[in-house]
C-alpha cells in the first residue's frame, strides 16, 4: 500500500463522526447544538447517557489506535522499525486531523482530539501513553473536571515520552506537537479554568473534551 493512500485512509477514519452519528441515531439530534455544543465524551453524556459516551469514547480512541497500529503494516510488511513508526505517526496525525476537521461534516465540528491522540499514543507509545493516562485519571479524580484532566494527560504526553523512549525519537517532537493542539483546542476551557467558572463533571453546561 503508498504511503499517501495509508496517510489518506487514516485521515478518513478519524473523520467518522461518532459523537454526531450516536446523536443522530439515538435521540434524531445534532450534538452541535445542543449542551456545550461540543462532539466530545461529556457533551455525549449528558445529552445521551453513560452508556453512549462509553461506546463514542472507546470508538474515537480506536480511531486513532488502529489507522496507528495497523496501517504501517501493509506500507511497509517487515520493514524496519524507525521507518514503521514514521508511517505510524503520519497516520495517526493523519486521524488525529479527521477528528478534529471531519470531511464528513464538511471541516466543521469536530471533536478536541483527546481520546483519539490518546488512541495513536497508546499504540505508538504505550508506557508514555500510561503516563498520561495516570495524569488524566489522578486530576480527575481530584478536580471532576474533564478539561483540567484532559489539559494534564496532553501536558504529561511529551514528559512521557521523553522519559520512555527519548527526546531523539520522533515520537517525542510529534507528541509536542499534538499536545500543543489539544491545548489550543481547550483555550476557552483554559481561560474557564483561570477564571473559576469551568464546571465539573456532570453538570449541565459542562463542556466535554475529547
Amino acid at each position: 500500500m503508498p504511503t499517501a493512500l495509508a496517510i489518506a485512509l487514516a485521515y478518513v477514519a478519524g473523520s467518522i463522526p461518532t459523537a454526531y452519528l450516536a446523536g443522530r441515531w439515538l435521540k434524531g439530534v445534532d450534538l452541535r447544538t445542543v449542551g456545550s455544543g461540543n462532539l466530545g465524551a461529556t457533551n455525549v453524556h449528558r445529552n445521551l447517557g453513560a452508556k453512549a459516551a462509553v461506546v463514542v469514547l472507546l470508538a474515537d480512541f480506536l480511531k486513532g489506535a488502529l489507522p496507528a497500529a495497523f496501517l504501517p503494516r501493509l506500507v511497509h510488511p517487515g520493514g524496519a522499525p524507525e521507518t514503521v513508526l514514521w508511517v505510524g505517526l503520519g497516520c495517526g496525525v493523519a486521524a488525529i486531523a479527521g477528528h478534529a476537521k471531519p470531511v464528513f461534516l464538511l471541516w466543521r465540528g469536530g471533536g478536541k482530539g483527546v481520546a483519539t491522540a490518546a488512541g495513536v499514543f497508546a499504540a505508538l507509545g504505550p508506557a508514555a501513553f500510561g503516563m498520561a493516562f495516570t495524569a488524566f485519571a489522578v486530576t480527575f479524580a481530584l478536580s471532576r473536571i474533564v478539561s483540567l484532566a484532559s489539559i494534564s494527560a496532553a501536558v504529561m504526553m511529551p514528559i512521557g515520552m521523553a522519559v520512555t523512549v527519548g527526546v531523539w525519537s520522533p515520537l517525542f517532537p510529534v507528541s509536542i506537537i499534538v499536545s500543543a493542539f489539544v491545548l489550543w483546542a481547550h483555550r476557552g476551557n483554559i481561560t474557564r479554568l483561570r477564571q473559576g467558572t469551568e464546571p465539573r463533571f456532570g453538570a449541565r453546561t459542562t463542556e466535554g473534551a475529547r
